[in-house]
């Protein structure tokens, strides 16, 4: 294995850093036919109770997945992937993190188990999550 880092309990994976706004959002509502007023106008945000239009909460998770299949590349596959919705993707900058958390073998497969989140630019975690992995 050639991960880096290697699949040890406490490791951190390289972080995955997104500035938000407007211009992704509207790329990624164009891929998913998600046109939504609340992602697309700050009036319409505001509305919502929002200080603005904020992002997909679907787009969190795929930066969660992004960070994984960043850190696994060829060398392995998610075997699954969840997060909650806690705060909302405003504006700014947004971090994908992840820990790992266990490491195990079953049947020749090395099995990592990872703390994953989306973080703000304040620190505060918007998607905190769990994943694991299997490397090949």
């Amino acid at each position: 294995m050639t991960l880096s880092p290697a699949p040890e309990v406490g490791a951190e994976l390289d972080p995955l850093v997104h500035d938000t706004g407007f211009d992704t959002w509207n790329r990624y509502a164009a891929v998913n036919y998600e046109f939504v007023p609340i992602h697309m106008d700050d009036e319409a945000g505001r509305a919502a109770g929002m200080p603005g239009a904020f992002g997909m909460g679907n787009l969190q998770w795929s930066y969660l997945h992004v960070l994984l299949r960043t850190w696994l590349r060829d060398e392995g596959r998610i075997r699954s992937l969840r997060c909650d919705f806690r705060v909302p993707n405003t504006k700014g900058v947004v971090t994908a993190r992840g820990t790992i958390t266990d490491v195990s073998e079953a049947d020749g497969t090395t099995l990592v188990t990872l703390d994953v989140w989306t973080e703000n630019a304040d620190g505060k975690k918007m998607a905190p999550g769990s994943a694991v992995v299997e490397i090949s």
